[in-house]
Formats: C-alpha cells, structure tokens, sequence
C-alpha cells in the first residue's frame, strides 16, 4: 500500500509518499480502506520528534483520524461492522495510508448525508471537542464556556457542541475573519485579544460571573487570561499547546475562586479510555450531525499527493475548521 512515510526529523520536507506493506487486522482489529483523512498539528509535532507514536502504533506513519470502508475483520471481531461499510475514527498513528487498522470499537458508522471530506474532517476535532467538554470541562446545559482558538478544528466543532447544549458561547481569535464565520456556528460572543483583554470581555459578556469552562488549545501565552475569564469554581481544560509549554502560574486566583485545571489528550489514553470517548460521541454528537445541529467545518480539500501542501496550508495560521486530504 502507499502511506506517507516519516524518514526523518524536521518539517514537511521529511514526509515522503512510499510503498509499505498492508498490515493484517488481527484480533478485535478491522482493516479499513482509506478514502480521506484530516489533518492535525500532531502529525508536524511527531515529524518534528516531539510528539511519538503510542506503543502499538505506526512509528513512521503520520495519522491521528480516518474515514473509509470497512476492508478486513480480525478473527475475534464480535460486532456489527460488515465489509463495505462506511466508517470514521481515531487512531494513535497511521491514519495517512490507503489501509488503517483499528479497533472495531474505535470505528463509528458514517451518517449517510457526509460525502468523503465532510466525513473525514470529524473525528479528531468532535471527539476531542466532546470528551473536553462534558468528560473533561463538565459543561452542562445553560452554562457559560470560552473556546481559546474558535477557528481551529477543535475550536469549531467545541462551538457547535456547547450551542447544541445551550451554553453561551464565548471564543477567541485575532483574526475578526475568523470571529465573523464562527458566529454562524452558535458563537454568541467573539472576542479579539489582540483588541479587547480578555477577563473584561468574559465579564461584559457574563454579567461579571466569568465562565464556567475554558477550552484553551493555545497554552502558555493564554493562561493568564484564562484564569482571569473563569468564575468561581470554573474548569481550564488544557487541550492543546500552540502558544507555548509554560507559563507564570498565579496560585492565589486559583484558591480564590477554587479552580480546577484539567490537562487533556486522546492519543496517549489507554484503549479502553479512547473507546469509551469513542462510544459517547457515537451516542451523543453522532444524532446531532445526523439532525443538522453540528456539521463538520471543511477548510480545504488536498489530493493525497498534495500533502506537502496540505500540511502547508495548516501552519499558515489561515485555517479555519479542518484541512482535509483525499485518496481518490
């Protein structure tokens, strides 16, 4: 099969398109046939040799998500997956190869209204962006949240899911382009910290409570600003780090308005963890994007052999939503 292969440490320049052997599904594995998938900063990080592959992963295989058809059953798969059938899902590397093995468990069925892009722009973003939100953030209905980098892939799909649930929607971003698209998505406030400070604007949009949860996948440069935007008792779930790995920490605004900080990823999570994140998106946002409440937010569309400038366009800093790369 082909994949994009990682031959060295560094950029872009490191990837290369090989031939290399098609694994076997074994176990309560499945092989699926890849026809797209999206892209993360993940994949920079692990050509970079900061960001390896979990043990059991491909180690020179790119690849956090996948959409396809189920291609192979491993000899001890028990459920209701048949060959053929459409499916989408994370993986903890190898997703940028024309065949990926998974879990059955970790594969989730394809709601038949997505075409290949829209499908495989999900996985990543919504299942990342659920987990932090209500296993991680415990947002509840009616509640507040802030969404540090609203135009990202994670960023947009944390948007619609707070507003499917009735939170008041709060996010960031220096780009006004990018606030002005995400509205349409359920963002009731936008917020440039570039132009307004942040805790203010959280206050002015909160009656001065401040919110209950932060989704932050900037880090370091925004940790001050986050713990000036939450209220009492308010959550910072830490999901990405774009901004930087550290950062003077005030203790004393965390005793004072008893706050929690919750460090979150999917990649390293033990299987029974991933699966049981898999399985609530599957019950919970698979029927909202089913019913037109949340909907994949596709930035652009790369053929496979485009991946050089697919992984391009996502360091431009221009993305809003997912870049996607396609097969066929």
């Amino acid at each position: 099969m082909k994949a994009i292969v990682i031959t060295g440490v560094g950029g872009p320049e490191v990837l290369e398109i090989r031939e290399v052997p098609t694994p076997e599904a074994r176990g309560e594995q499945i092989r699926v046939r890849v026809r797209a998938f999206g892209l993360n900063r993940a994949d920079l990080l692990q050509c970079r040799g900061v960001y390896p592959a979990p043990p059991g992963a491909p180690a020179d295989i790119p690849g956090l998500e996948y959409m396809g058809e189920v291609d192979q059953l491993g000899p001890d798969v028990t459920g209701s997956l048949k060959i053929g059938e459409r499916v989408f899902g994370i993986v903890g590397g190898g997703g940028q190869a024309e065949y990926v093995l998974t879990h059955e468990r970790l594969a989730v069925a394809v709601p038949s209204h997505l075409d290949l892009a829209e499908a495989a722009a999900i996985p990543e973003a919504f299942i990342t962006a659920h987990d932090a939100l209500l296993t991680q953030g415990r947002a509840s209905p009616g509640g507040s949240v802030l969404i540090q980098a609203v135009g990202s892939g994670v960023g947009t799909a944390a948007v619609q899911i707070a507003h499917a649930m009735g939170c008041n929607v709060l996010g960031t971003s220096r780009t006004e382009a990018k606030l002005e698209a995400a509205r349409p998505l359920g963002l009731d406030h936008g917020i440039n910290p570039a132009v307004s400070e942040l805790g203010a604007a959280v206050r002015a949009a909160t009656n001065g409570h401040g919110v209950d949860v932060v989704i932050d996948l900037i880090g370091g440069s925004a940790l001050a600003g986050n713990l000036a935007a939450l209220g009492q008792q308010g959550r910072l779930v830490l999901v990405g780090l774009l901004g930087g790995a550290t950062a003077p920490l005030d203790l004393a605004i965390i005793l004072r308005k008893r706050l929690t900080i919750v460090g979150t990823t999917l990649r390293a999570r033990p299987l029974e963890e991933k699966i049981a994140a898999t399985r609530l998106f599957a019950s919970e946002v698979i029927p909202w994007l089913e019913r037109g409440l949340v909907r994949p937010v596709v930035d652009s569309v790369f053929s496979f052999d485009q991946f050089r400038e697919a992984q391009a366009r996502l360091e431009s800093n221009q993305v809003f939503g997912k870049v996607v790369v396609r097969l066929e």
